[in-house]
């Protein structure tokens, strides 16, 4: 990026840090709002009709959109970079380390911004492609913005990173989160749990696909997991949504599966929370709290997919209560649960989500020779590269019995909405647990480049060895900072569905970089079962995949931006 022969403050290779860091990268977050702004302009001219923003030019023009939701994602998670490190300054608590990952976050993404943002390994959407022109984007090119790009993200820059890396405790986090000491007290907590309980044995689960076990679960319950958010007038600890993002990502990077166990309890807590009678409040949170009664959630049906408005699954109801009949798919740790967040059509006249209901239907939880007893329901496992933990099932449902009393709400025709209500919650957590995947992967890449020796050295001092790791750090951080930050818009009662899609889409993106670049670091090594990175790999895969794929989740935030 050329620049007009405007002076420049550059790092020297001995100095990695640029000075005068903050008031840089304080300078470019202005252009940045400026060229979202045009973008959100010239698309919303694109994809307008008879005034409102017409789904059929939006699907038409889906890269463009989708490169939209993209652009806000990396405009955001720079601001929320930009707070993180004033903050930390304002506590004395800015260091190499921290100021380093700034540069480095600010270097790469400016430049992506500019030459290419990565929505996928085969797909780099350009500015041009949402329809920006030069001249839109000259904006760009002032001097802060061609310091970070030329002196932010350099070889010395990382290697200094890692260096400092080396240094630090393997057990904490790279870089200073930003967090009050409580959270930083429950990270301290979960971490403990993690290194004694999961990480030691998760290999084992994964490789023999086993349940994991009831005594985790057991402990967990004790240590308030599943009744972490859960107001404490039904029996729960009533914390932050920021305290369960700081317990799903140190569950989640012992194991991401031991991370996820608390996932089916938040989303049907948050549904009868919402939507829920007083009665089904005081009956269900109570148990749900202490899990006394684990839930899971049964909604996606073959052939739907995302398109939840089509789902053929029905919900007659005879007498007071009703029968269920139909097929459901992907279905999270189904077998050993007691019941189900179910959502099925209650009115046969519809054909989008409107006649659509949600039920706590209870269900007995099962065996392994019997997994699932309950008359009027069967089901068999889908047997899946990772996210092993708690399996997956293909369920079928034949005149299943519901109790009426068990409709949430009492009313039909309110699942949508309900469920739509627990999305803000649910992508927060999948963020929290795709931080917790990618800060795993630098712990086993780090701890592998440092004990493999090539060519008489360690791998980790190899700059391209560094570079992995330094970027998969920075990248995790910036991850981390946009996912607290959606966490704090809920825990303020603000709407939060765009900032947690954000959140979860470059999270899910940044897991399985972070992976892909561990395993690439272990080399053959990596591609052997034995070694923890394969499982890493596996585990990273499908967190772009579920909480709303990645094209999916681009989409609804394209939509947000632009109505």
């Amino acid at each position: 990026m050329a620049h007009d022969g405007q002076d420049m403050t550059l790092a020297t290779p001995g100095d990695a840090v640029l000075p005068d860091l903050l008031t840089l990268t304080a300078a470019t977050l202005t252009p940045l709002e400026e060229l979202l702004a045009k973008a959100k302009e010239t698309l919303r001219g694109k994809l307008t009709d008879n005034g409102r923003i017409s789904g059929a030019l939006l699907e038409e023009n889906q890269t463009a959109a989708h490169g939209l939701a993209w652009l806000a994602t990396y405009v955001q998670s720079l601001t929320q970079m930009q707070k993180w490190a004033e903050n930390l300054t304002a506590a004395g608590k800015f260091t190499e380390v921290e100021q380093l990952i700034h540069q480095i976050a600010f270097g790469e993404y400016l430049w992506q911004l500019y030459g290419g943002i990565p929505m996928s390994q085969g797909e780099i959407l350009r500015m041009q492609d949402i329809g920006l022109s030069q001249e839109d984007q000259r904006g760009m090119m002032v001097p802060a913005v061609m310091t970070l790009t030329q002196g932010g993200n350099t070889q010395a820059a990382r290697t200094r990173l890692v260096e400092l890396m080396q240094e630090r405790s393997a057990e904490i986090i790279t870089g200073a989160s930003g967090l009050d000491d409580e959270l930083e007290m429950i990270r301290e907590q979960f971490r403990r749990f993690s290194i004694d309980k999961v990480e030691p044995y998760a290999h084992d689960w994964h490789l023999n696909d086993e349940l994991i076990p009831m005594e985790i679960i057991e402990e967990l319950a004790e240590m308030g997991v599943f009744g972490l958010t859960i107001p404490e007038e039904f029996g729960g600890f009533g914390l932050s949504k920021a305290s369960m993002v700081v317990v799903s990502e140190e569950l989640s990077r012992g194991y991401i599966g031991v991370g996820s166990l608390g996932t089916r309890s938040e989303i049907a807590a948050e549904l009868i929370l919402c939507g829920g009678t007083d009665e089904q409040k005081q009956k269900w949170l109570p148990k749900l709290a202490s899990a006394e009664t684990l839930p899971t959630a049964v909604f996606t049906e073959p052939n739907t997919g995302s398109d939840l408005g089509s789902l053929r699954t029905r919900a007659v109801k005879t007498g007071d209560d009703y029968k269920v009949t139909g097929n459901k798919t992907w279905i999270t740790h189904a077998a050993r649960t007691h019941f189900m967040t179910l959502l099925a059509r209650t009115d046969p006249e519809t054909t989008n989500y409107k006649g659509l209901s949600m039920f706590i239907a209870e269900k007995t939880p099962g065996t392994d020779d019997a997994p699932f007893p309950t008359q009027g329901m069967s089901g068999g496992e889908i047997e899946v590269l990772g996210y092993r933990g708690m399996k997956e099932y293909e369920l079928a449902f034949d005149n299943f019995h519901v109790k009426g009393e068990n409709l949430l709400g009492g009313n039909e025709g309110q699942g949508f909405k309900q469920l739509m209500q627990t999305f803000e919650s649910a992508r927060i957590q999948t963020a929290a647990r795709a931080i917790g995947v990618a800060q795993s992967a630098i712990d086993v890449a780090m701890q592998y480049a440092e004990e493999r020796k090539q060519f008489g050295k360690s791998l980790i001092n190899f700059p391209r060895v560094s570079g992995k790791i330094a970027m998969m750090a920075v990248e995790t951080m910036v991850a981390r900072q946009l996912t607290y930050f959606s966490a704090n818009e809920k825990d303020n009662d603000r709407r939060c569905d765009l900032e947690a899609g954000m959140a979860k889409l470059l999270g899910a993106r940044v897991a399985w970089a972070s992976a892909d670049n561990a395993l690439q670091i272990h080399g053959g090594n990596g591609f052997a079962l034995e070694y923890k990175i394969s499982r890493i790999l596996c585990d990273a895969r499908i967190l772009n995949i579920f909480e709303g794929a990645a094209e999916i989740q681009a989409q609804v935030i394209a939509r947000r931006l632009l109505d």
